[in-house]
C-alpha cells in the first residue's frame, strides 16, 4: 500500500513538473512575441527578417491549401504580411503572435475566394497546379529515402492536397489549421473567431468529406490493381 502511495505521489509531481514547464514555456513564447512586436514597432529591420524567417513559409503552405487558384498565392501572402505590419499596433498579446497572423492569413484568403468566385468564375478550371508552378515536395527536405519511398509519398501528398480542394472550404480552414497546421482547438476557434465546439465540429465534417473523397479516388486504382493482377485466361 505504502508504495502503491509513493507511486502516485511520484507521478503527481511529474505530471505538476510537467504542466509548470508547459505554463514556462508558453509564458517564454508570448515574452519573445512581444520582443520581436515591440522590436517591429521600432522599426527594426532585423525584426522583419526574423518575422518572415519564421512566418513566410507556414502562411504560404495555409493560403495555398485555402485558395483554389495557385497562381494567387504569392500575391495573397504579401498581402498577408502587408497586413501584418501595417496592424502591429493592434496587436495585444492576448493570443500568440502565430494565432494572430494565421487570423490574418485566413481572412485574407477567405476575401480572395469570394472576390475569385464573383468575379472570375468563369477563368477558374477543374484542376489547378498543372502548370507545376507550385511543387511542395520541393519545399520539403531530401532525408536519404529511396526513389521508391519519396515517390509514394509524393503521391500521397498530392492525393491529399487535391482531395482538400474538394472539401467544403468551411471545413477544410478547420481541417489544415488542425491536421496539417498542429493548432490547438483554442488557437483555431481564435484564428476562425467560433467557439470549440463549432471547431471540433467542422473538424470531424472535414475529415469525413476528406475520407470520401480520398475513397473515391482510390476506388477506381484500386480495380485497376487487381485487374492487372488477375491472371491471364
Amino acid at each position: 500500500m505504502e508504495s502503491n502511495v509513493i507511486g502516485v505521489s511520484l507521478r503527481e509531481r511529474v505530471s505538476a513538473a510537467l504542466t509548470q514547464l508547459g505554463i514556462l514555456a508558453a509564458d517564454s513564447d508570448r515574452a519573445a512575441d512581444a520582443l520581436l512586436v515591440e522590436q517591429l514597432r521600432a522599426g527594426d529591420q532585423a525584426a522583419y527578417e526574423a518575422l518572415l524567417a519564421r512566418f513566410e513559409q507556414p502562411v504560404y503552405n495555409l493560403v495555398y491549401r485555402m485558395l483554389d487558384c495557385p497562381e494567387d498565392v504569392d500575391d495573397v501572402v504579401q498581402e498577408v504580411f502587408v497586413k501584418v505590419f501595417r496592424n502591429l499596433d493592434s496587436f495585444r498579446g492576448d493570443s500568440s503572435l502565430k494565432t494572430w497572423i494565421y487570423r490574418i492569413a485566413f481572412n485574407e484568403a477567405s476575401n480572395h475566394r469570394r472576390w475569385v468566385l464573383r468575379h472570375r468564375r468563369h477563368e477558374v478550371g477543374l484542376e489547378s497546379g498543372e502548370d507545376g508552378s507550385l511543387s511542395l515536395e520541393d519545399r520539403l527536405p531530401d532525408r536519404g529515402r529511396s526513389a521508391f519511398e519519396r515517390m509514394v509519398d509524393i503521391e500521397t501528398r498530392q492525393a491529399v492536397e487535391e482531395a482538400l480542394q474538394k472539401v467544403s472550404p468551411v471545413f477544410r480552414a478547420a481541417v489544415i489549421l488542425r491536421d496539417i497546421e498542429d493548432l490547438s482547438y483554442e488557437e483555431i476557434a481564435e484564428v476562425l473567431q467560433i467557439s470549440l465546439g463549432t471547431v471540433k465540429s467542422r473538424i470531424l465534417r472535414g475529415r469525413e468529406q476528406l475520407r470520401r473523397v480520398l475513397e473515391q479516388r482510390l476506388q477506381p486504382a484500386a480495380a485497376g490493381w487487381r485487374a492487372a493482377a488477375a491472371p491471364a485466361e
